[in-house]
């Protein structure tokens, strides 16, 4: 396997940098309010699955969002107990706010969550975290709705999920097939730069990430799951489908006026293919000229019906100009958005007053035609008028493309460079090799750090007024938020 940053060769995508010796490399994080009663089996389940399958060093974290029952106790008593587990008390609800001020906080390099129920196949776990691991993918989640998925749910559950999917794919053109999927993954320096851009504190919170990454170009795996309905679920699905509509709202609205700062995610995990200069590459050509036929051919028909209408009360010169001005103020603005993806309002008046001038050469081929026609002919046909613009256009459309691309809008994002504090670019020093190999991964302790009791699995806990006589220690978990900015000096990248 070729290691090499030639032309040509497709970059190494790094493994995942060793973290300190005490560091776990997986931070499990599981949200829960008034889970009294399946906190206790759901952690048992998923601690002995990770340490029967999972190679590396591992954390538990419960993430209580303001519960009122005896929540915070369970988890108190589940961190007294077992080495791996951490507790985390939060006074406001929203699984997306208990997501994001965990995932902050937390000194692993692998960040997943699942929901309390566990309706997820824990046997997915391992694979949802490895292309994380390895480096290949920036987010995973577990899809079920992908064909090899198998899933028990009900009717009503399903017709939503499969809606709601479509109304993304629809409306934001999302290409990922399930968002709600309680059982997701991310990396620690995916999530630094990614989570201060997500708004949302609740159930839409899985989904608006997801849309930013995407859009970003970060690489999203997924991973067919067995899936099993909850019966006894307390979600609101009435409220959760108003909420989760109300933010596609708010998140489709952002990305049509361009004021997500996407810039700063635009790939910036390590090196992509398609970033690099190849000789007698052009970038993005393919693309930009599909895009441009089909913006063009809508624009002259566009042109055509404003001329037809135009030259019922006026001259073929001044019907033709008047067609061509507003046809071209209209391909000028499609051709920014859809074929070279200019967002924003930034450079829309100079990108509109070079499309003017290109406007300009366009109505001098076009003029100069019907010039010439009328001067072979003194009294021609309309169709025959509708041919030679046919013609001239067809000239005029090559030379505005070949403008549009080199002088309105041309590729700048090598001469623009990107503020390191936001960016974090990976760099290379000349002269050392384009890659280093880095040490392994911390494997898990054979011990854990506190005495394990083999009586805790199978004597059921004691909620309500035998909990409330048993002295518990605060189950606070002291965590420091972490800012995009932060920088970790044990991180290699």
């Amino acid at each position: 396997m070729r290691t090499d940053s030639s032309p040509g060769t497709l970059p190494a995508r790094e493994h995942l940098p060793a973290a300190g010796a005490g560091t776990p490399v997986l931070d499990v994080v599981i949200p829960v309010y008034n889970e009294e009663k399946d906190l206790q089996p759901c952690v048992l389940r998923l601690h002995e699955h990770l340490k029967r399958t999972f190679p590396y060093a591992f954390r538990i974290t419960i993430a209580d969002n303001a519960s009122t029952d005896t929540t915070p106790q369970v988890a108190a008593r589940l961190e007294e107990r077992i080495g791996e587990v951490r507790s985390f008390r939060l006074e406001q609800k929203g699984r997306g706010r208990a997501l994001r001020t965990v995932w902050s906080a937390s000194d692993a390099p692998i960040l997943a969550y699942m929901d309390v129920d566990l309706s997820t196949d824990l046997n997915a776990l391992l694979p949802l975290v490895a292309p994380l691991i390895s480096g290949h993918s920036d987010l995973a989640i577990g899809s079920r709705l992908a064909r090899s998925s198998r899933v028990v749910r009900g009717p009503k559950r399903e017709f939503i999920s499969r809606a709601y999917n479509l109304i993304l794919r629809g409306s934001l053109q999302a290409r990922f097939s399930d968002a709600q999927c309680g059982f997701k993954a991310i990396r620690r320096d995916v999530a630094q730069v990614l989570l201060p851009l997500v708004e949302d504190t609740g159930w839409f919170f899985d989904t608006e990430m997801l849309v930013l990454a995407e859009r970003a170009g970060l690489r999203i795996h997924e991973v067919p799951v067995d899936w099993v309905d909850d019966p006894n679920s307390t979600v609101n699905i009435v409220k959760t489908a108003t909420d989760d509509l109300k933010g596609v709202w708010r998140i489709g609205r952002a990305l049509a006026t361009g004021s997500l700062p996407l810039d700063r995610l635009a790939r910036p995990f390590g090196d992509d293919p398609r970033d690099r200069d190849l000789r007698d590459v052009p970038k993005g050509l393919a693309r930009q000229l599909v895009g441009f036929c089909v913006v063009g051919g809508l624009s002259t028909l566009f042109y055509l019906l404003l001329y037809s209408v135009f030259r019922q009360f006026s001259g073929s010169q001044i019907a033709n100009a008047l067609a061509l001005l507003v046809s071209a103020v209209a391909n000028t603005a499609a051709n920014r958005r859809l074929t070279f993806g200019v967002r924003g309002r930034g450079g829309a008046v100079r990108h509109q007053a070079q499309g003017l001038v290109v406007f300009g050469i366009g109505l001098a081929l076009t003029s100069g035609s019907l010039a010439a026609l009328n001067a072979a002919t003194s009294d021609p046909a309309h169709s025959t008028e509708l041919a030679v613009l046919i013609a001239a256009n067809l000239a005029a459309t090559v030379l505005r493309f070949l403008l549009f691309r080199a002088w309105v809008f041309p590729d700048r994002r090598d001469d623009t460079p990107t503020p390191q504090a936001e960016v974090p670019h990976r760099r290379h020093t000349p002269g050392t090799p384009a890659y280093q190999p880095l040490p392994p991964l911390p494997q898990r302790h054979a011990t854990p750090r506190r005495s394990y009791d083999p009586e805790y699995d199978t004597t059921p806990f004691r909620a309500g007024a035998d909990a409330d006589r048993t002295p518990f220690r605060d189950a606070t978990m002291p965590l420091q938020p972490v800012r995009p900015q932060d920088t970790d000096p044990r991180d290699y990248r």
